[in-house]
């Protein structure tokens, strides 16, 4: 389904990441870990069209990414789930949601995917005529990530969703992420808790200081010495 290929990207002369390539096959669930600084927001900007790669390519089921505008990129079936969540704080939970499908047409469409998110988050239905700015973080987190589920994307980007969040909402979000990940939804996942990360994933990439240092399964890398004494604190 996605496919980076050789991707460099520069930050004036600063080379953020050099040559990265990695996949996404559809229904997976994958993760992209690493140090701050590493390069993981940077990759998933460029992915989504917020960036301009200097080389490489983005495919998105086989057509190519790059130079293509990011209100397009969210038309052919990417989402972004940004870090930090960035809500409409003025704005109820459910016109946030509305927001989301701003792309979509059909209102029996945007009825359904409504009733979709509900299901998935029961709290935000609870929650629908709420400001989001009242929320806490990890409704804000929920709100953020329905939000990107309202145009039934093919994949979905998601940027630290653990930031900034005690370790019971941590341990909440990653089980909203598995049972999204159960139901079907692609994801690409970037993450500095790699170990909540890993216990989700099927398969991971490494990214140090943007290379791809390691890649495989996520269990695989996770037994991995260099990984448990770099990430998991082992």
């Amino acid at each position: 389904m996605l496919e980076i290929k050789d991707l460099n990207v520069y930050y004036g002369a600063i080379h953020a990441l050099k040559g990265i390539s990695l996949t996404v096959q559809d229904g997976e669930l994958v993760s992209l870990i690493g140090a701050n600084g590493a390069g993981k927001t940077t990759s998933l900007h460029t992915i989504s069209g917020l960036l301009t790669a200097s080389s490489g390519e983005v495919l998105l089921d086989g057509q190519n990414l790059q130079k293509v505008p990011p209100h397009t990129i969210i038309r052919m079936g990417l989402a972004h789930v940004p870090e930090g969540r960035h809500v409409f704080a003025s704005m109820t939970v459910e016109e946030n949601l509305r927001m989301g499908a701003y792309i979509v047409r059909d209102q029996k469409k945007i009825a359904a995917s409504l009733e979709q998110v509900y299901h998935h988050f029961p709290r935000l239905k609870e929650r629908r005529r709420q400001l989001a700015g009242t929320l806490s973080g990890g409704e804000q987190q929920m709100l953020a990530t329905g939000r990107a589920l309202m145009t039934d994307p093919k994949i979905v980007l998601m940027d630290e969703p653990s930031m900034g969040l005690s370790p019971i909402l941590v341990k909440e979000i990653f089980s909203i992420i598995q049972t999204l990940h159960e139901s079907g939804i692609t994801i690409l996942l970037v993450e500095q808790n790699a170990k909540m990360a890993l216990a989700v994933s099927d398969r991971a990439y490494v990214l140090e200081t943007g290379t791809i240092s390691m890649e495989g399964l996520a269990s695989d890398l996770a037994a991995d010495d260099r990984v448990r004494k770099a990430y998991l604190g082992a």
